[in-house]
Order: structure tokens, then sequence, then C-alpha cells
């Protein structure tokens, strides 16, 4: 027989538990859908407060929070485990450096972009390379057009913009951000067939020599 304080702690550890699954069905229950939808061309803002927490900023940029710039830094910032981003070209720095910050942060980080333009003037490959990201790109006369982003394999950011400064403080552009399972299910496939096509391992780099021979 168990004493009269082991079953009334069973009988606490029973209602804790109860209590717990009531609070994870609720959570899961009340949990919106992510559907955004971002426009531009949109002011430039500081982001100091998402790319360095925990240290004040007096630079003279706006501060505004609900700035489309400042809502897509927060949602890369977001990722806990990956970030897939296939993007034609990738110039703008605060972008860039939420890009480094994911990966200094052991984020498991890979770019695909556009050869033609990942040596192109104000390009942050370079940089991103130099830190150890992995980089893939196209070898194809075609660009690598695609602009689109998987944040945890959870999240679909995609859209018109390129990650310029131009295309963030000039271009009429737009960005949809979902968790729809369909769409995410779908661009991640999109990014691993990429990724396996443009394995440097498998380059032909004498395409014309090759064709002579055959």
């Amino acid at each position: 027989m168990f004493p009269a304080v082991s079953w009334r702690l069973l009988g606490l550890a029973a209602v804790a538990v109860s209590l717990s699954l009531e609070l994870v069905y609720r959570f899961v229950r009340r949990r919106r859908p992510v559907r955004e939808v971002l426009f531009f061309p949109a002011p430039l803002v500081c982001t100091e407060p998402l790319l360095s927490p925990g240290l004040s900023c007096s630079c003279p940029l706006p501060h505004d929070k609900d700035s489309a710039l400042y809502q897509l830094v927060r949602r890369l910032l977001g990722a806990r485990r990956s970030l897939e981003l296939c993007i034609f070209t990738l110039s703008s720095p605060p972008l860039a450096r939420a890009v480094l910050l994911l990966h200094s942060q052991g984020v498991r980080v890979r770019v695909i972009t556009d050869s033609d333009y990942m040596a192109a003037a104000g390009s942050q490959i370079g940089s991103l390379r130099k830190a150890g990201v992995a980089v893939r790109h196209n070898q194809s006369s075609g660009f690598m057009h695609h602009k689109f982003a998987v944040v945890d394999n959870t999240i679909v950011i995609t859209g018109s913009m390129n990650w310029t400064m131009q295309a963030i403080q000039t271009n009429q552009e737009n960005l949809l951000i979902t968790d729809d399972g369909v769409c995410v299910r779908a661009y991640r496939e999109q990014f691993e067939r990429l990724w396996k096509e443009y394995d440097p391992t498998t380059y032909c780099f004498f395409p014309e020599e090759d064709k002579k021979q055959t």
C-alpha cells in the first residue's frame, strides 16, 4: 500500500499534467496562421535593435517597428534551426547582416544565388562565403531569378523583391509571408532540387569541349 502522501502527490501530478495538456490544446487552437504581406518601397529604418540586441542606438534613422524592412528582418531572425535562401541578388547590408547573425548563432544557412550577379558591385555574397555560409549558384545561361526564403522549414517569404537597397527604398515590390503547408512544401522541394542541381562537384567547366569530343 502506498502511503497517503504518495497518493496525494500522484493526484497533484495528474492534475498538473491535465492542466498542461489543456494549456497546450488552447495554444494550438488559438495559434493564428501566418499570413502577412509587405509592400515596398519603404523608408530606411534602424534595424540595430534586432541585429545588435541589448545595445542602445541613437542613430538618426527612424526606429519604426511597423516598417516593412523591420518586419522582414524580424521574420528572418525568427529562424532557430535553418534558413534556406534562394535569391537572385543580395546587396542590402541589413539583410546580409541578418543572415550572418543567424549563421553565427548556429542556424544552418544555405544560399542559392545567380552566378552573374553574385559578384556585382555591392553584392554581399562574398561576405557570406567568407563567414562560412554555404553558397551555391547556377551555371546555366538563364538567370537564377527566384526570390524566396524558407525559415525553419515552416515559413516561406517570397515575392517580387530582390534583396537590394534599391528594391527596398525605390521599387514597387511585394513580399508574401505564409506558413501554409502546401506552399512551404513546394518551396522546400524546389530549393532542395536546385541545391542538388547546383552541386559544384557536378559542374561541367568546359561544355563546348565536351560537345566536340562527343
